[in-house]
């Protein structure tokens, strides 16, 4: 039997699986993510721990197809990672030097970019060959595959669609410096933004007042729940987050959107509002795209990391 290692990098933890190269879970397990001495342990952890996995599975090395990493930062195609920030690495070539260490085949790429080809193999984006993952989170990342590869642009920084302008009067500085980014609105953080905006305003009477500190998760409970202020935040972040996606899918047309991250667990309440906008401002060939949820969760890295070795 044949079998790949998928390995998703953290900043606090690296997840890791073994799979069947028809995409079957054997097994899965954490690692801590190293980050001392500008995380130049990590990777030998991480070989270390896949040859103890190996051999605990007595694994010959024949029937190892490869090993795929997602890591979180720019990727380019040659495995060269430009700058992981989280992690501490200036330019590192991670697969050479992982091929170094473990003497088999190693395929890279950015985070986002891999949990996208996972949910594209095995999650909500099963059955298509071409969607856009959007990861709603402390911030807003993306992965976009197209005709079942990977599109990493030309510095691996390609769908990072968390910096798509979507409001060009915004005052208030998004983390990257600029002014207006969809991360300001749609991440877990920017619904909570808005809604202290809207609760400055004595004369709106909503339950979102009684929570302290008020998370995204409360503003889309109470949304469930019918609270009118809640009900606009939601209404509003779809409508921005639809915007983004018109915008995408007029460069790269993709057959379905998927959206996942830990915002994404507010479920159809989120897609509702995203598709209420959707469709406002952009051209037929593109309306009514198919808007999904993320089905893989926290193993969506893996699944991804793996599809590209048996790829």
């Amino acid at each position: 039997m044949s079998i790949v290692f998928g390995i998703d990098i953290g900043g606090t933890t690296v997840k890791c699986g073994v799979f069947t190269e028809k995409g079957d879970l054997l097994d899965k397990w954490e690692i801590p993510t190293d980050r001392t001495n500008g995380g130049e342990n990590i990777l030998s952890d991480v070989a270390k721990s896949v040859l103890n996995k190996a051999e605990e599975m007595k694994l010959d090395r024949k029937d190892i197809l490869g090993l795929g990493i997602g890591v979180p930062g720019p990727v380019l195609a040659d495995g060269t990672v430009l700058r992981c920030a989280n992690l501490g690495w200036g330019i590192v070539n991670v697969r050479e030097a992982m091929e170094a260490l473990i003497s088999m085949p190693v395929f890279v790429g950015n985070d986002a970019n891999i949990a996208a080809l996972g949910e594209a193999w095995k999650g909500g984006g099963r059955g298509y060959d071409s969607i856009l993952m959007i990861t709603l989170g402390t911030g807003v990342g993306g992965g976009l595959i197209l005709n079942g590869k990977i599109v990493c642009g030309s510095n691996g920084a390609a769908a990072e669609i968390g910096h798509i302008i979507v409001n060009p009067e915004e005052t208030d500085t998004c983390g990257c410096g600029g002014h207006g980014h969809l991360e300001q609105y749609a991440s877990a953080t920017g619904i909570v933004r808005m809604a202290k905006k809207a609760l400055l305003d004595e004369s709106v009477d909503t339950a979102l007042r009684t929570y302290i500190p008020l998370t995204a998760k409360d503003i889309f409970d109470e949304a469930k729940k019918g609270d009118e202020t809640a009900m606009m935040l939601v209404d509003k972040l779809g409508s921005y987050l639809a915007l983004a996606m018109t915008h995408v899918a007029a460069v790269a047309d993709p057959k379905a959107f998927v959206i996942g991250g830990g915002v994404s667990r507010a479920g159809r309440i989120l897609t509702d509002a995203i598709e209420r906008h959707y469709n406002d401002n952009i051209m037929k060939a593109l309306q009514n795209k198919e808007i999904r949820l993320a089905e893989l969760g926290n193993d969506a890295g893996i699944y991804g990391a793996a599809s590209m070795v048996i790829d």
